[in-house]
């Protein structure tokens, strides 16, 4: 883990496809939502292959085969293989292999994604506690029941080991954001109490299953949620970016914990074509590009001009320093409303 708490975005001279080998990508939120590419990802990813960085995209979301979301990048435009993609029905059930003996059967609740991976580690997936399942799993799949909800919390309360794939609360759809893996694992902790292992991000199954599956050398997380992309670079010690294309809002950054900053911060995918800029003290705040920003109070104030992601940037550091200094920046409402955020 990150032993250096970060207090402010950091900068870098060289595009970020050419200071690092392997782009880390989470999907949902990142790269698409629902069945449609979000506006900019496929160009900017290609425009990045081509210039030698290496695509790995590393999603929470278990329901769907390495295959299946291969095909879908390569629809896109992304040419893209199933060993690009690792998921986190991978990561738990590599978890679980290793705590049931070979061949065991093993309770899920999720889709296809979660079953082929139980398959892969020699694990018989069954849908009944009636079984005699060695473990419980639980993988998001948006066509979970209530009685497969009601087997795993069965299987819970007779004390049957508990695993979930990720514990993500919310999902991005084409419609807004809905109830993910996260929201179906509380149902069952409801009725059964207790608490899953989990695999996925930002929990280092996941971020083991990523390195064994790309042999990444500098690899760089790409995300948009701060719980689970960005915790999870934190927790594996590598760099990250912060693409603002899906869950993630910039009153929700500017009041992220420490585990919860990512390296850089940029609009969407667009951003790793290119350089980062610099954040730095000044007057009394922080300034970026034409962007200075400070705490006056229990208030974040905002002076100047320019892109409107250098004034969050800056606005990053003033928040992010106070935080570590005991303060906390109660209003950056006005400061927003200045770059349209």
């Amino acid at each position: 883990m990150s032993e250096q708490v970060r207090e402010r975005p950091g900068g870098c001279e060289r595009a970020l496809s050419e200071a690092y080998d392997t782009a880390l990508l989470d999907l949902d939120g990142v790269v698409y939502q629902g069945g449609h590419a979000i506006e900019h990802a496929v160009e900017s990813l290609a425009a990045a292959r081509d210039g030698g960085m290496h695509l790995a995209y590393v999603t929470n979301n278990a329901a769907r085969t390495p295959q299946t979301v291969a095909s879908q990048l390569t629809g896109f435009g992304l040419p893209t293989g199933p060993a690009d993609v690792i998921t986190s029905a991978q990561a738990v059930a590599r978890l679980i292999s290793e705590q049931v003996p070979p061949g065991a059967r093993v309770l899920a609740v999720g889709g296809e994604g979660l079953l082929v991976a139980l398959r892969e580690r020699g694990l018989e997936p069954v849908g009944s506690v009636d079984d005699d399942p060695a473990a419980v799993v639980q993988g998001f799949d948006p066509a979970v029941d209530w009685r497969q909800l009601a087997e795993a919390a069965y299987a819970v309360q007779r004390g049957v080991p508990w695993f979930a794939s990720n514990t993500d609360l919310t999902i991005p759809r084409e419609g807004g954001i809905a109830p993910g893996n996260g929201a179906l694992v509380e149902v069952v902790r409801t009725a059964a109490g207790g608490a899953p292992q989990v695999a996925g991000k930002p929990q280092p199954p996941m971020h083991r299953e990523t390195v064994l599956r790309t042999g990444a050398k500098r690899p760089l997380v790409v995300g948009d949620r701060l719980d689970t992309d960005i915790e999870g670079a934190y927790n594996g010690a590598v760099d990250s970016l912060l693409v603002l294309t899906g869950v993630t809002t910039a009153a929700e950054l500017l009041a992220a914990p420490p585990q919860h900053r990512p390296t850089y911060v940029d609009a969407d995918l667009r951003g790793i074509l290119g350089p980062q800029p610099t954040v730095s003290a000044a007057d009394g705040g922080f300034r970026c590009g034409g962007w200075t920003a400070a705490l006056s109070g229990d208030v974040l104030v905002l002076d100047g001009d320019g892109a409107p992601l250098d004034g969050l940037r800056a606005l990053c550091a003033a928040a992010w320093t106070a935080a570590g200094h005991g303060s906390c920046a109660a209003d950056a409402g006005k400061a927003l409303a200045r770059i349209g955020k």
